[in-house]
């Protein structure tokens, strides 16, 4: 390519702009205001799924989360971005304390011109990102669940799930091994310890190895705790695990089969077909229609969000049950854990690119 070629000197003393400049001005501007711009490691945050209409996503999200965050967290405090942060009136002689005070003010005004929610560039068509400050995105998309599936009301068009997400890190096999060893403590380390699967999904990303990275996560549950046992029935946590190109995205919930695998839309059915049975007998029931539902909708390109790649899903239920054959994908623990630690996968499960379930 040849070099750009300087302009010459305009009438009038003007000079004409060259591409570099507009681009690097148009840079500049998307970095105003503090906070990241696109995903990025160090991110906590709530990753949503939508049906095309993606600035209709963010409209509906940012609905959502406020009304459920002011009921949890109370109403967002909003601060003037020429107001100053309130101080000491007292006159501090000590240079030291008075640098230390001054540091501490940069960073809370920094701070106050942040939201409690912020869209940021996901990486992924029909999957928007939305930040978090100061919000523990588990409990609130749990709460949010919870609320919808006892009152049955549906409160979005275009969102399809709605998945916390607690850390990220760049999407490189060591890196994951190494952040998710301090990231699942809290769940699984001795004396805390669970029942899990682990579910992963994989956007714009093709040098990660699905079955690598679940034996690795598996592996790293059971050392933490031996006593930590796979449940495809019932299971006290999921692992998620979220992929888009360079960025890992991990969240540990609750009650994923009973939330439709965290989908509002589902959410809304299944409360009302199941408001008969019992807690297990609605999970059961929730997890086969769930799959003839979603296997129609990815005949009819419904959700783009999914990918080519991930596209088959195989029926939770027909993989729950105990009695059935079952094929393994060998998990070496090295002696950390207990052979009941395998990742189990029903019979034709290798095209199942959605979960581990």
């Amino acid at each position: 390519m040849a070099a750009p070629v300087q302009q010459p000197p305009q009438p009038g003393g003007g000079k004409r702009k060259g591409k570099a400049q507009y681009v690097q001005a148009k840079r500049a501007r998307r970095c105003e205001g503090g906070g990241p711009r696109q995903l990025e490691p160090g991110l906590q945050g709530i990753l949503i799924t939508c049906n095309m209409n993606e600035r209709k996503c963010v409209e509906e999200a940012y609905s959502l989360l406020n009304e459920y965050g002011d009921d949890m967290y109370g109403p967002e405090k909003f601060t003037d971005q020429d107001q100053q942060p309130s101080g000491s009136e007292e006159e501090d002689h000590d240079v030291e304390a008075a640098l230390k005070k001054e540091v501490g003010d940069i960073k809370a005004s920094t701070e106050m011109r942040l939201r409690r929610f912020q869209s940021v560039e996901s990486g992924a068509n029909n999957v928007v990102f939305i930040r978090t400050l100061g919000i523990e995105p588990e409990k609130l998309v749990h709460h949010i669940l919870q609320d919808i599936y006892k009152t049955k009301k549906k409160k979005t068009r275009v969102i399809l799930r709605m998945l916390p997400i607690s850390g990220t890190c760049k999407a490189f096999l060591e890196d994951m091994k190494k952040y998710a060893e301090t990231f699942l403590e809290p769940w699984f380390k001795a004396p805390n310890k669970g029942t899990f699967q682990i579910v992963y999904k994989s956007r714009n990303n093709s040098h990660m190895n699905r079955e690598e990275v679940i034996k690795e996560l598996a592996g790293i549950v059971g050392s933490l705790n031996s006593e930590n046992k796979v449940d495809l029935t019932n299971p006290q946590y999921t692992v998620v695990v979220e992929i888009i190109k360079a960025v890992c995205c991990l969240s540990v919930v609750k009650d994923y089969t009973l939330f439709r695998k965290y989908n509002l839309q589902e959410v809304v059915k299944s409360a009302k077909d199941s408001s008969q049975l019992n807690p297990k007998q609605a999970a059961q029931a929730g997890n086969a229609k769930e799959a003839t539902l979603e296997s129609g909708d990815k005949a009819n390109q419904n959700d783009p969000a999914e990918g080519k790649n991930n596209q088959q899903v195989v029926p939770e239920n027909s993989e729950l049950k105990p009695t059935e054959p079952v094929s393994e994908i060998q998990v070496i623990n090295e002696g950390a854990a207990k052979p009941e630690l395998t990742s189990q996968v029903a019979e034709g499960s290798e095209s199942n690119e959605n979960d581990l379930s």
